[in-house]
């Protein structure tokens, strides 16, 4: 037995149609839009682009850019100049001093102790030196009473031996006594005996009087070496208390009371409040720098926060050939890497009331033109 086969009324055969027909134009409408999105997408892409590009290009001629930068300052490490333990200790990290304020004090005993045997030695030393002084003026007085003696007995002695010669003469003519003759002959012997007694006196005084001399100058020699060990003990003694090199807040605090340090020893860290800027930017970018150009300045810290600068100065060498160990480059395997120049800049504005501190990341922004 066979089936019959459904036949469909006019008007459904007119529906299914009319859908395929509905069906056909949105699939023709769709691809149509989609062939539109293919070509405008691409071609406004490609135009956004080229309009980034240009104004790269128009803002690398004015202006010059690196994320290579870091705020820089002053961070002196104080060091003690005498050894000792700490007895006293006037900040804590993060602080704020003044320039020379007191900030710690090591135990001066020793110190003390040394100051004031060398102030004993040195009352010593000055009077030993006031009795040399003494002696060499006494040295001095007999030594000229001993050269009135020696001219005394020249003069006595010049006397004698004319006496002497007259008798002489007259003995020899047999006008004189033998007792007289002999007489001048005594004279004359002792006149000469006196003399040489006073030339050898006044030769021991003139030795005397250098050996005073001497004596009383090494004396001096003492004194004035006592005094500058006088001056040393003192300044090792002011040296136990240890004062802020600048003003700045303290950091990296390493001591405490009871603690022993020795010379040189970094204890703490001074950081000052003045601040700057270095940014090391490539060398194809700092041919058109100079001193003074404006600066604007984002730092991380504060997001979107601008600040005004300058460029202050440029480095005469680059980072690489600056460092500790510059690259050697008369080697085979040379390759070519651009160099970064260290940038010096400086705020132009006032910047107290942000706490911007060495090694913040920041942006600057220089115009060249």
């Amino acid at each position: 037995m066979t089936k019959k086969k459904k036949e469909h009324s006019p008007e459904e055969l007119k529906r299914v149609n009319h859908f395929l027909n509905e069906r056909k134009a949105r699939k023709k409408k769709n691809r149509k839009s989609y062939q539109k999105k293919r070509v405008i997408v691409p071609a406004i892409t490609a135009v956004l682009f080229l309009i980034l590009g240009i104004a790269a290009i128009i803002h690398s001629l004015y202006y010059q850019s690196t994320d290579d930068a870091f705020v820089e300052g002053r961070l002196i490490a104080v060091a003690p100049k005498a050894s000792g333990h700490i007895i006293k200790l006037y900040v804590n990290d993060n602080d704020s001093v003044k320039k020379d304020q007191l900030i710690a004090e090591i135990d001066p005993k020793d110190y003390e102790a040394e100051v004031r045997r060398i102030e004993a030695e040195l009352s010593e030393a000055i009077a030993n030196s006031n009795v040399a002084g003494s002696e060499t003026e006494k040295t001095e007085a007999m030594l000229a009473q001993s050269s009135e003696n020696l001219d005394s007995a020249k003069s006595k002695l010049n006397f004698a031996k004319k006496d002497y010669k007259r008798y002489d003469a007259l003995n020899k003519e047999g006008i004189c006594t033998k007792q007289e003759y002999d007489s001048s002959k005594t004279q004359l012997e002792v006149a000469n005996s006196n003399y040489n007694e006073a030339v050898e006196k006044q030769k021991s005084m003139n030795s005397a009087l250098k050996s005073a001399k001497a004596k009383n100058d090494a004396s001096l020699a003492n004194i004035e070496k006592l005094e500058a060990q006088l001056e040393l003990a003192k300044l090792n003694l002011s040296y136990t208390k240890i004062y802020a090199p600048q003003d700045g807040t303290i950091s990296s605090r390493n001591v405490e009371i009871g603690n022993y340090v020795k010379v040189g020893q970094p204890i703490l860290t001074v950081v000052s409040p003045e601040v700057w800027i270095v940014a090391n930017f490539k060398e194809t970018q700092v041919g058109k720098m100079q001193k003074g150009q404006e600066v604007i300045v984002k730092i991380d810290t504060f997001g979107g926060k601008k600040f005004k600068a300058q460029v202050d100065s440029i480095q005469r060498a680059s980072g690489a050939k600056a460092s500790l160990f510059p690259p050697e480059n008369a080697v085979g395997s040379y390759i070519k890497i651009v160099q970064r120049i260290p940038v010096k800049i400086t705020f132009t504005e006032d910047y107290s009331e942000y706490n911007i501190i060495p090694g913040m990341s920041v942006v600057p922004k220089v115009k060249i033109k």
